[in-house]
Order: structure tokens, then sequence, then C-alpha cells
């Protein structure tokens, strides 16, 4: 099967070993990767910060690359970044761009869906040692609906133990939120703090996630800590046979 990564901003800039991960996985299942270098962001950023027109300019040169692309999916290690692209059509008003839109979200995945629903895939021949616990980020469970798919992954990496925080704190937001933790600071570590508190608790190695924001927010609170935790994405885990 074709298929063209969108690595995300976050990915490419901030959180490499996601992208990275994500490759080593897609080819180690028979899929055949490619990278389109004329990728940009999502627009979610614009779109949340009230510059609908420039949102919609990004709406449209995505849709356009990824038409070109000739791939079977579009596959994303981020859970965020693929809403967005699910939320194309709502975004865009002409007709026809949003049934070029709607054509675009149906073969959009986030990795794990892809995985687990389209590939019927969850042992990728990981392995990795450690206590491991999953952080549901917002718009993987909220919007996309993704619960059970990266449990599943990560149930058949060998050596590694899956620990489950509560039920409360393992859907409770990180408190990035994109912009929000940069207007509302006080509130957003609040948040932040609790998902922590929870992590710190379970006496896990590593947290992960299939968010590199969600990742950035998680992994700095407990560096600042100085926790032994790890913060690692979805990707890295599946992708390490060590």
């Amino acid at each position: 099967m074709r298929v063209s990564l969108f690595v995300t901003c976050l990915a490419d800039q901030l959180w490499p070993a996601a992208a990275v991960g994500a490759v080593r996985v897609l080819r180690r299942v028979g899929c055949d990767v490619q990278f389109d270098e004329r990728q940009t962001c999502c627009g979610q950023p614009a779109f949340n910060t009230g510059y609908r027109p420039d949102a919609c300019a990004l709406a449209r040169r995505l849709i356009e690359i990824f038409e070109s692309s000739g791939a079977d999916a579009i596959v994303s290690p981020s859970g965020s970044c693929t809403a967005m692209l699910h939320h194309y059509e709502q975004l865009l008003e002409d007709a026809g761009w949003r049934a070029r839109a709607r054509a675009l979200a149906e073969r959009t995945y986030e990795l794990s869906s892809f995985l687990v629903n389209r590939l019927g895939v969850d042992d990728v021949g990981a392995s990795f040692a450690g206590r491991l616990t999953w952080h549901d980020a917002c718009h993987g469970l909220r919007d996309l609906k993704i619960r059970e798919e990266p449990r599943r992954l990560l149930h058949h990496v060998r050596g590694a133990e899956l620990v489950e925080l509560p039920p409360a704190s393992a859907e409770t937001c990180c408190g990035f939120g994109g912009t929000f933790s940069v207007k509302y600071p006080e509130i957003s570590v609040a948040i932040l703090d609790e998902k922590v508190d929870a992590i710190d608790r379970a006496g896990v190695d590593a947290v992960v996630s299939g968010d590199a924001s969600c990742l950035m927010q998680i992994g700095g609170r407990l560096s600042r800590r100085r926790s032994l935790v790890r913060a690692l994405h979805l990707a890295e885990v599946l992708a390490s046979t060590t």
C-alpha cells in the first residue's frame, strides 16, 4: 500500500523521532512510504486564533498536495492534525473544495488507527523493556474516537507492561491546547499537574501518547520536577526493537 506521510509541524521541528518512528513502522508492515516536501502546516493554529482565511488557504494547499501524491492513504503521527484535516469540509465554503476535502478525509488516518483499523495489524514486531502508561490526547480520543487502537498495539510490544491510569486521569487533558497554554498559563499548569501527579503515582518508566504537543507539555513538566519518567511518542515505542 502506498502511504503519504503527513509529518506535521511539531514532529518536523520539535519531535522528529515521531516521524522517523512512523516511517520505520509503516515500512516494517509492508507500506511504501513517501513524503512530499511541499507539505505545510495543517492550519489549526491559524484557525484556533481566528485567522480563518489563512487556515482555509493552508487547507486548500494541503488538499492539492495530497491529491497529487497518488497515495492510497495519508497517515500522520498526530491525532490533532489528523482531526484538523477531517474538519476541512466544515472549514471550506465552496462546494467543490468541500467535496475534495471530504475525499481527503476519507483516506486520512492517525497512525494507530491506520495500523489497527485499515491494515488489521496490532503486532508490529516491537520490543521495549519497561512499564508504560498511555495518555489519551484530546483530539485523538474525542474527535477521532481513538482509544483501544494504541492500547492494542502497546499490549503486543514485547517486554513492555502497560499500566493504565485511573479512568478519570487517563482521559484528563494535559493542559496544552495549542495557544491555550500561552493565553492561560496558570490554568494550563493546574490541569497539567493533575495529569503528571497521576503519572508519577503509576510508577512507570515512560508515558506514551500519539501527539507531540501533549508530550512536550507533559515531558516538560516531568523534567522540571526532575522525574525519571520519559515522554515517548507511540511511534518511537513501536519502532523500537531492543
